[in-house]
């Protein structure tokens, strides 16, 4: 058989145009949220169901659920490794003493603020966001089912205050279609989130998510979705985790961004076992519970010490306010108990005598008007003077009008609350002048009688 050259040539060039690499085509996706083990993860179009995935670390996934935008996935060895976010640690400060001691919010925490109507929920909210004015941190209000009126207050008050300068106002007030109340904090939460993403810090408050669910139920009653508890659809839970857990720190590598929720519940006869309650409590990093009883005995802001509490713990708080308010909590909490049992009459010993004196003092302390946040350097030395038993031999009328008059005094001496505000610390060398302070205030007061010294 003879070859010939020309036929060789034209089947290597036909060979070589058909010739096709296998490409080995890998998708990559990105992790949106990780904890116990599972993992919501974006970007994997093509996965099948129990597709095994590869994560860092050597951490190894198993696709569970298809999504339309997400793939659940169980991770399988050290999945506690797998991250995008960091933990809470930057204080994010209120402005409101029994707060910012006791209840302390982090950045990228989700706080619930929680109880009957009118206690002073809202009151705590604006308090925040006036409180930011110099702190770097956008703000959005998101008003869900209240009349246009009281919306209308609010940013008033804001505008009077300068505020509208760093918040955003989202209204989906009470006349509004159901859909509009249910799809409102979803949206104010995107406008949040471009803050986030930016590096930036935010903070958002949901007023309130009880509308919220109620509008949910509403919309979901009438697509004649199968009702359950309280006629609530089975799903409100995730509507409201879907909408709290995008609070959050991110991590240095994405921009060290944060966004703090503050949502607000409002409950029914101080009842937080209820339906609503109870899923926002368990989704949330703790939570201020508002008390009507203390709220109408003149304690405001009316927060219930011993309900109360913040999950981030210490760990958002300046060296500061550590030192002050260590202890407050406890005090607190031990001075409602024997408040209580001293409605009885029975003679009561001097240790008890001395701990529920303290305990008025310091609720003296706390008190704060409304639309009033003080700086943190100003509520150290506040409760500084508490703590220390400066205040239990003055009467405790007179308890506010001292607090004034030292917040005045140490103004004009500039170098105490410069130092705390710029250390973040109460040093020792502080300490000392700050003692030097509180006794020459007190010198114009008279103990116990509670009227100033002639």
């Amino acid at each position: 058989m003879k070859l010939r050259p020309e036929e060789i040539t034209s089947i290597l060039k036909e060979r070589i145009e058909q010739f096709d690499v296998e490409t080995n085509l890998a998708e990559v996706g990105s992790v949106l949220q990780v904890g116990d083990g599972i993992a919501r993860i974006h970007g994997l179009e093509n996965c099948v169901a129990l597709e095994m995935l590869e994560l860092e670390h050597g951490v190894v996934g198993l696709a569970f659920n298809l999504e339309e935008d997400n793939v659940g996935a169980a991770l399988f060895g050290e999945w506690d490794l797998v991250k995008a976010r960091q933990p809470v640690k930057e204080p994010l400060q209120t402005g409101i003493k029994a707060i910012d001691s006791m209840t302390n919010v982090g950045r990228g925490q989700r706080e619930l603020i929680i109880g009957d109507r009118s206690t002073g929920k809202t009151a705590i909210a604006i308090d925040t966001i006036l409180n930011q004015h110099d702190q770097d941190v956008k703000c959005i209000y998101v008003a869900i089912g209240q009349k246009a009126s009281t919306v209308a207050q609010v940013v008033e008050r804001l505008r009077d205050a300068g505020a509208m300068e760093y918040t955003t106002v989202v209204n989906a007030a009470a006349s509004e279609a159901a859909p509009i109340k249910w799809i409102a904090p979803f949206a104010g939460c995107a406008m949040a989130e471009y803050f986030l993403y930016e590096g930036e810090h935010a903070l958002i408050i949901y007023d309130d998510l009880t509308k919220q669910a109620d509008a949910y139920r509403q919309l979901s009653l009438l697509l004649r979705r199968p009702p359950g508890r309280e006629a609530f659809p089975g799903d409100v839970f995730y509507l409201h985790s879907r909408l709290l857990e995008r609070a959050c720190k991110l991590s240095d590598e994405r921009g060290g961004g944060s966004l703090t929720a503050l949502p607000i519940i409002e409950t029914q006869a101080g009842d937080i076992s209820a339906y609503i309650p109870t899923n926002v409590i368990s989704i949330t990093d703790g939570q201020i519970f508002l008390q009507s009883d203390l709220f109408f005995s003149g304690v405001r802001p009316a927060v219930n010490v011993g309900t109360s509490v913040s999950r981030v713990g210490s760990s958002a708080q300046t060296k500061a306010m550590k030192k002050v308010a260590g202890r407050l909590r406890l005090d607190l909490a031990q001075y409602r108990e024997l408040e209580a049992f001293a409605q009885f009459g029975s003679e009561l010993d001097q240790a008890t005598q001395q701990a529920l004196n303290r305990g008025e003092k310091m609720v003296a302390t706390l008190n704060q008007p409304q639309y009033q946040p003080w700086p943190m350097e100003e509520q150290v030395a506040a409760l500084y003077a508490g703590v220390n038993g400066y205040l239990d031999d003055i009467a405790t009328e007179d308890v506010p009008r001292f607090q004034d008059e030292l917040r005045e005094s140490l103004r004009t001496q500039a170098e105490i609350y410069k130092g705390i505000r710029e250390t973040g610390d109460l040093s020792d060398e502080a300490a000392e002048q700050l003692n030097t302070e509180i006794e020459r205030v007190k010198a114009r007061f008279q103990p116990s009688s509670g009227a100033e010294a002639a």
